[in-house]
């Protein structure tokens, strides 16, 4: 191992260094892609919050990249200063076509390149993207070749348990290594549990046994302990919905791992989410909306935050009524003042 991989877990990694999923120190820290949420914006807030997160794109088309498309290309768009280490997680089904987007995505300088194969939507899957490769492991591993082929930057994969049981996942993850894959995510549930029911992580932690690259878990993370009661022998964690609304408990999972590689016990620590007042939380919500304006204009920045305000304010006194205001705003003048009433 390289000392650059175990500087950058401790955070200390800068953007002129080689990435890789490859680590001997602290566990893997990664925030979720999310459809319309992991967007710039909110990229370049968790890396404030906690440096050293690796952050993901949204999910973008393969066939996208490759045709050129201007509103994809857009959401491709990072700031390697800000956001590194950033992976770019791509779907699809078309080997030629991952074959052109990886090439366009390692120019433009993004530090790894994730295939999804774990989206559950019906219009993903319809196309057999996503989590229908889990019943096509022969095309699925050609995706990954294909990937590994255009490009010398990590390549990993997401994926889910299975298509309805968890008993092909070791042979699945198996073929996706051999064509290639440097990393496995995995979320803790079938295609047909969707979102439903609590994540099962048992059979993560099986598959690491059979297996040598990284795998990192994924599921039901809402508290810094979460993480640290479920990484088990895995190599690190994955947060997504989590984090909607309370940003935060990405720097306590950080925290939390840092701590334990230092040897202080955090037994009984208090989320920062708890421990801040709201009022303490107003100048990152107020720097989520700038950052969300910088990079989208304010029309557009400010109809996009919406849904990220309205987790805000869930949980605390008059949220109701916040969020009916809050839905509505046009600019970060409007937030400001619906949240100054609170005082």
């Amino acid at each position: 191992m390289g000392p650059e991989i175990g500087c950058y877990f401790l955070g200390h990694m800068n953007c002129c260094e080689s990435f890789s999923w490859q680590t001997t120190t602290m566990p893997i820290v990664a925030l979720a892609p999310m459809a319309g949420v992991t967007d710039a914006s909110y990229r370049q807030l968790i890396k404030e919050l906690a440096t050293q997160t690796v952050v993901y794109t949204e999910l973008l088309s393969t066939d996208a990249i490759h045709h050129g498309a201007k509103k994809t290309m857009e959401m491709i768009s990072f700031d390697a200063e800000k956001e590194h280490p950033f992976i770019v997680q791509v779907f699809g089904k078309n080997p030629d076509h991952f074959l052109s987007a990886a090439k366009v995505i390692e120019e433009m300088g993004a530090d790894g390149i994730d295939i999804n194969m774990g989206c559950p939507a019906a219009k993903v899957v319809s196309s057999c993207h996503g989590s229908a490769l889990i019943r096509n492991p022969e095309l699925a591993a050609e995706l990954v070749s294909a990937t590994k082929e255009a490009v010398k930057i990590p390549v990993s994969v997401k994926t889910r348990l299975g298509w309805d049981t968890a008993d092909t996942l070791i042979s699945f993850c198996e073929k996706l290594i051999e064509a290639g894959a440097d990393a496995l995510a995995i979320h803790g549930r079938t295609y047909q549990e969707k979102f439903s029911g609590e994540s099962n992580w048992e059979p993560i932690y099986e598959l690491k046994k059979h297996v040598s690259v990284p795998v990192i878990g994924n599921g039901d993370i809402c508290t810094a302990q979460d993480a640290v009661d479920k990484i088990g022998n895995l190599d690190g964690v994955m947060v997504g919905r989590g984090t909607l609304g309370n940003p935060w408990l990405m720097k306590d999972i950080c925290d939390i791992f840092r701590n334990q590689e230092s040897g202080i016990r955090n037994q009984g620590a208090v989320a920062t989410i708890d421990r801040l007042t709201f009022q303490e939380k107003i100048p990152l919500i107020i720097k989520h909306c700038e950052l969300a304006v910088e990079l989208k204009g304010e029309k557009r920045g400010m109809l996009e935050m919406r849904k990220h305000l309205a987790g805000y304010v869930k949980g605390i006194d008059g949220a109701k009524e916040l969020r009916a205001k809050l839905v509505r705003v046009e600019s970060i003048d409007d937030v400001i003042s619906i949240l100054e009433e609170m005082h």
